[in-house]
């Protein structure tokens, strides 16, 4: 298996775990080196500060100018702002009662992988990874094994900030801040952490698509580079950690 599309589904298994299981360890535990090509694990340590401080960069993303089948946001122009709002809708789950992170997965792949990429290979690799964390998260949650979620259970993952590593008008890589938020059910407390990862897509034809190629270019850029703090926005530590805070789109 080339070694790119290993560290893509290193990312996309780590990742779909991380926004699943809302457990894991400080940021500041993680192995040197190891968000190039893998998410940061949620940090339910860390709590924003109650001074805000003002962002100084904030964006307001594109959407796609169509959903298509999957209900997946689609057709994003030829910018980098276009890109970067692909990414944050690709980057976009909800698991929900009836609707499981491998569905976010085969939907991922079927809306968003660059047709060079698109293979058996790579498609039942995203399926395996969004059944382990779909897993992981009934051990966490201490249902049984293949058991619908409870009502009112949800996890949502969005992102809330991001930071260009290179661009192109026919490639982009960037870091991602994403805000997890887990509910085990009706009763239950919500929960929150902040995950960083990875991401990088280039322009196909017509719209702006994951790529393996892309993303190894990205993990090597990203190695060379300080690895941005997993702050929210509004904590002091943000702006010096170079982040854009994204506005939601009205």
């Amino acid at each position: 298996m080339p070694t790119a599309l290993v560290l893509l589904l290193a990312v996309v298994g780590l990742t779909g775990y991380s926004m699943l299981s809302g457990s894991g360890s400080d940021p500041g535990s993680a192995k040197p080196g190891a968000a190039a090509t893998a998410p940061s694990p949620p940090a339910p340590t860390y709590e924003p500060p109650r001074d805000w401080t003002d962002p100084e960069r904030w964006a307001t993303l594109p959407r796609g100018a169509r959903s298509d089948t999957r209900g997946k946001d689609i057709g994003f122009p030829q910018t980098l702002e276009g890109a970067l709002g692909m990414v944050v809708a690709s980057n976009s789950t909800f698991v929900h009662p009836g609707h499981t992170n491998k569905n976010e997965q085969l939907a991922l792949y079927e809306s968003y992988f660059s047709a060079s990429d698109r293979s058996t290979r790579l498609r039942d690799g995203l399926e395996l990874a969004g059944g382990e964390s779909d897993a992981q998260l009934r051990r966490d949650w201490g249902l049984p094994v293949g058991s619908e979620l409870p009502q009112g259970s949800y996890v949502r993952a969005h992102v809330i900030g991001y930071k260009v590593i290179e661009h192109s008008p026919t490639e982009v890589s960037v870091w991602l801040l994403s805000r997890v938020t887990t509910k085990p059910g009706e009763t239950k407390a919500e929960r929150g952490s902040y995950i960083r990862s990875l991401a990088a897509v280039r322009w196909e034809q017509t719209d702006w698509k994951l790529s393996i190629a892309a993303f190894e270019t990205a993990s090597r850029l990203a190695q060379e580079q300080d690895e941005p703090a997993i702050v929210a926005p509004g904590d002091p530590a943000f702006n010096p950690a170079g982040w854009t805070a994204i506005r939601e789109a009205s």
